[in-house]
Parts: structure tokens; C-alpha cells; sequence
């Protein structure tokens, strides 16, 4: 058993709710207070499960002896999923009013940048819940069963989904051009072109992720929200956000968004997440064109 400690205020209920409207059947299993899943790390296979401590304010983290090896790991890949280094008050702080009435909102991530990529091309133009199930066929199709635990998969290495034929990918459910993306998308990580940990400039990441083929500026700034866990994204061409800012174009939106750099992803969540929120309307917009 090991343990990760967090700052508190923590919405674990909310983060964990978050996860489970996402999770691939056969690679996650999210309870209600806990989370398992499959993992492979340097050859290393094996299952995790955590369960927050609200009380110690420690996340009880358990490895199968599969993964024993690459502890190390496998705990910086759970610190990141479930975003344990942040700094609530610092984030509250920053986006005062907007941040004040849930100070523990985290921002989800990821223990592995290629699985997170493949999630966002396969969650374009459908519901979350469709993404999850077309992402468990692609896992089952292709990822290989836990020996310790034959209930789960690992998901997909990017050897496996290289090598893959597009149209036994098509049949899964998905359109060609999707499948095509996916096998572009595992090649460029097995050649290093797909950056698997956030760079130093993010701007100049995301336009490079544009230039894959199937992925658009939502898709890679999404990537780079939950893939990077970069801290200061925001989406201004999101259907929810210029749902919340009614009358105002892509560029007012991102124009407003500033206000809320350097921490513009805990802002999107927030935006994202509080019913019937709207943009106030003060100064600082005065004059946008």
C-alpha cells in the first residue's frame, strides 16, 4: 500500500463522477469512493486501485505485484490523473468569484498522453457515453488481457493500433478517416513526433498536434487539457462555452478569458460545470469588438 497526500479542499465525488461517464469498460472500473485500472508501464503490467482517505487527506493506492517494479511509476501516473500536486488556493484565488463556490475542482488527467489522444479522436462529433463504449471495442480489440487480472485489458499500446488495418478499425464504429487518424496517431508516437509530456511552449504543441491528420483545434487543445494537464487552457469555440457567453464571438470570448491566466483550464471546468453561469458584465469588457 502507498500513499499520495493532496491539498485539501478535494470534490472527490465530482472528480470520480467525472472519470466513471468515461470509463472503458475492461480497462476502469470507478466505484463510488475508489478507481481501478489496467496499467502497462516499461513492460510492466499490472492493475491499480485508489481509494481517497478524506479524513488523512491520502489517496490509499494499491499495486498488483505486476507493477511492484515500476512503483515509482506508477504513482506519478495517478499524481497526474488526479491532478494531486494542485494548489487549491492558489487556483481559487486566481479565479476568485468563479472558483469560490467549488475551491476542489481538479483538472483531470491522464497516466498515459497516447491513450488520452486516442480517447479524444474516438469522443469527436458523439456523446461521452458512445466514446467510452467505441473505446472499449478498440481496447478489446487490441489490447491485451491483465494475466493477474483476466477481467480487465491493457488498453492498446501504439505498436498495436500502427500495425492496425483501417478498416477492421472502421468496423468497430467508427469512419475511415478516424481510424486513420488513430494508426497516424500511434505512429507518431512510436517516431516521437507526438509530444507524450506537456512542452515548454503549449500554443506552439497544440498547432503542431493540428497538423495530424483528424485532429482540429477543439480536439487538440482538449488533448492538451487533459494528455498535458496544461493549466491554462481554454476553449472559446466550445458548443457549453459560447452557450455561456450568449451574443459574443470566439474572440471575445478568449479576450475575456485572460482575466484568468495563468489557470484558464480550472476556468473552463468551472465554466463547464456551474449551471446557469454568465459572464459578467463590467469594465473589462467594455468595447470588445
Amino acid at each position: 500500500m502507498y500513499t499520495l497526500s493532496w491539498q485539501p479542499p478535494y470534490d472527490w465525488p465530482w472528480m470520480l463522477g467525472f472519470l466513471a461517464a468515461r470509463a472503458v469498460e475492461g480497462v476502469e472500473t470507478v466505484g463510488e469512493m475508489s478507481y481501478a485500472r489496467s496499467l502497462s508501464v516499461g513492460g510492466h503490467r499490472g492493475l491499480v486501485r485508489v481509494v481517497p482517505d478524506l479524513h488523512a487527506n491520502v489517496l490509499l493506492v494499491t499495486l498488483s505485484s505486476g507493477l511492484q517494479p515500476v512503483a515509482s511509476e506508477c504513482l506519478a501516473k495517478i499524481t497526474q490523473l488526479f491532478d494531486l500536486s494542485c494548489c487549491p488556493q492558489q487556483i481559487v484565488s486566481a479565479l476568485g468569484s468563479l472558483g469560490a463556490a467549488r475551491p476542489g475542482l481538479r483538472l483531470p488527467g491522464c497516466v498515459d498522453a497516447f491513450e488520452q489522444g486516442v480517447r479524444a479522436i474516438l469522443g469527436q462529433l458523439v456523446s461521452v457515453a458512445m466514446a467510452a463504449k467505441l473505446t472499449a471495442k478498440v481496447a478489446h480489440a487490441y489490447g491485451d488481457t491483465l494475466e493477474d487480472a483476466p477481467e480487465y485489458v491493457c488498453f492498446p499500446a501504439p505498436v498495436a493500433l500502427a500495425n492496425a488495418n483501417p478498416l477492421q478499425l472502421k468496423a468497430l464504429g467508427m469512419p475511415l478517416k478516424r481510424a486513420e487518424a488513430l494508426i497516424h496517431l500511434a505512429r507518431a508516437t512510436l517516431e516521437g513526433t507526438l509530444a507524450t509530456k506537456a512542452p515548454a511552449d503549449i500554443e506552439q504543441g497544440v498547432k503542431q498536434l493540428q497538423t495530424f491528420p483528424g485532429i482540429g483545434r477543439w480536439t487538440a487543445n482538449y488533448f492538451a487539457l487533459r494528455g498535458w494537464q496544461a493549466k491554462d487552457v481554454f476553449l472559446p469555440d466550445d458548443y457549453l462555452i459560447k452557450q455561456r457567453f450568449p451574443g459574443m464571438t470566439p474572440a471575445q470570448i478568449r479576450r475575456y478569458a485572460e482575466r484568468w491566466k495563468p489557470w484558464r483550464s480550472y476556468a473552463l471546468l468551472h465554466i463547464w460545470y456551474t449551471d446557469g453561469w454568465q459572464p459578467s458584465v463590467d469594465g473589462e469588457i467594455t468595447g470588445i469588438q
